[in-house]
């Protein structure tokens, strides 16, 4: 793995901004300071991010998109949004998986891999609000998702809290009181992320409707996978905790919780209300489809594409830094006892308990 410009910055003992003012040959910059920060990229053999520099000459219409992992349903059909949108602007987009690695991450951020794009749109889930200070860079960036917060880029991101609030709002409306949260943070670290804000809304959704709040029916799950969806529920099963609502933190953990509601016995929507959240492709092929909260994801991609092209044609003084959220509906299909108005399957008969 090459040294990144944190390194540098680390190495010299200087900001990151710093360091960018010497690869780009500044004149505000103090000779010894200079002096020292080419010392250590000479050392490290950090290559600048040659992008950046581009700029000035002539850019590639590339962009690039560093994302956590495309096999999660979320940030594959994320990409492709990213990708039409790009496209209609005569732009290619290079994709880098991160992984969930935090020197993968910080890879990216600093254009260790991206070298030869224009600007960049980069999802974290671990860097967080400390890390803030990493985003301080001299090629055009956008943010997207819920790690970081009031940084010195454009920002992304989703109305997470009211959207997790009227989650249970949709569930508590059809009558359900013990309602489930699927996906909480098993870690408690204390940092802000998708599962924090969503479980602050469901808290809040629970308080206005006179509804105690039961730490029994949260239920952290590890990855927001199926397996861990499906494994959740079993565990609330075994432990003989009633509910009659099950809301999950993302959809993939919801198509977890079914197949598990149908190896329990329990059926869909009448012991239990299911929702979701993300509003995947696959959401409505479920069986039964899937209500879930849909927060925007084209215009997510759409807006951040719009952001990043308008950075990298900034020229002159950058104006402050913008953050946008897109609006979020409800769509309500069979889990929650609604006709679904996208199914096109043919209804099937299944036995009410699923074969493992």
């Amino acid at each position: 793995m090459g040294s990144t410009m944190h390194d540098v910055a680390r190495a010299a003992g200087v900001s990151i901004k710093t360091v960018s003012n010497v690869i780009h040959d500044y004149p505000h910059v103090r000779a010894d300071t200079r002096a020292r920060v080419q010392r250590s990229i000479e050392e490290l053999g950090y290559r600048p991010n040659l992008s950046a520099r581009g700029l000035r000459s002539g850019r590639t219409g590339i962009i690039g998109l560093a994302v956590p992992a495309l096999r999660e349903n979320y940030f594959a059909e994320l990409a492709d949004a990213v990708i039409r949108s790009a496209e209609r602007r005569g732009l290619g987009v290079v994709v880098e998986q991160t992984s969930g690695d935090r020197e993968q991450e910080l890879l990216a951020v600093s254009g260790g891999r991206l070298r030869f794009v224009d600007g960049l749109l980069f999802s974290p889930t671990v860097l967080g609000q400390a890390d803030v200070d990493v985003l301080d860079v001299a090629f055009p960036l956008v943010l997207l998702g819920e790690r970081i917060f009031g940084g010195p880029t454009d920002h992304v991101t989703m109305h997470n809290v009211s959207s997790a609030q009227a989650a249970v709002a949709h569930l508590v409306g059809l009558g359900r009181r013990r309602i489930a949260l699927i996906g909480a943070d098993a870690e408690g670290s204390g940092d802000v992320s998708s599962a924090t804000l969503r479980l602050d809304g469901y808290r809040r959704g629970l308080e206005a409707a006179g509804i105690p709040f039961d730490p029994r029916l949260v239920r952290a799950s590890g990855p927001w996978n199926r397996q861990s969806g499906a494994m959740a529920i079993h565990r609330l099963v075994a432990d003989g905790v009633p509910f009659d609502g099950v809301f999950a933190l993302n959809d993939t953990l919801a198509l977890g919780v079914l197949r598990a509601l149908g190896e329990e016995g329990i059926s869909v929507p009448g012991d239990a209300a299911v929702i979701g959240f993300d509003n995947i492709d696959e959401a409505r092929f479920a069986f039964p489809s899937l209500t879930t909260v849909d927060t925007g994801r084209e215009e997510i991609a759409e807006m951040a594409v719009e952001l990043l092209v308008e950075r990298i044609g900034e020229k002159g003084d950058r104006r402050p830094p913008r953050t946008l959220k897109p609006d979020f509906t409800i769509v309500k299909r069979e889990s929650t006892g609604f006709a679904d108005p996208d199914q096109t399957l043919t209804s099937v008969s299944v036995p009410a308990r699923l074969p493992s």
